[in-house]
């Protein structure tokens, strides 16, 4: 399974981002997806996730309200909208993948749980 990311860029306080994770190799709709981040000097943490059929979805508390994550299996896409952005959003954002569909929510915030990763896209927010 082969993940690319990219839509990130540079925004300015209080704005907004599309990020996209295009999926090719395996059946996309086998697969939860999830999104993650890591600032410069952190540990990657958990965003969004969302299950095989887009019918869940879980988010970490510091994006609850503003980031909304959805997928297009037709497109075999993940995306994430990110609104009200703020500068410690910055960080590099990857797209994960994970076949275990027995997942429930708090299952997807570990990275141990997803199989495949894609390179990161960066986003910056400036104050």
């Amino acid at each position: 399974v082969q993940l690319q990311a990219s839509g990130g860029g540079l925004v300015q306080d209080g704005g907004s981002l599309r990020l996209s994770c295009a999926v090719s190799g395996r059946t996309f709709s086998n697969y939860g997806m999830g999104w993650f981040r890591q600032a410069p000097g952190k540990e990657r943490e958990f965003v969004a996730a969302i299950n095989w059929s887009g019918g869940i979805t879980y988010y970490a508390d510091s994006v609850k309200g503003r980031f909304t994550i959805s997928r297009d299996n037709a497109k075999n896409t993940v995306y994430l909208r990110m609104n009200s952005l703020k500068p410690e959003d910055t960080a590099v954002y990857s797209c994960a993948a994970t076949s275990k569909t027995y997942l429930t929510g708090t299952g997807y915030r570990y990275l141990r749980e997803y199989d495949y990763w894609g390179q990161g896209t960066l986003v910056t927010v400036s104050s």
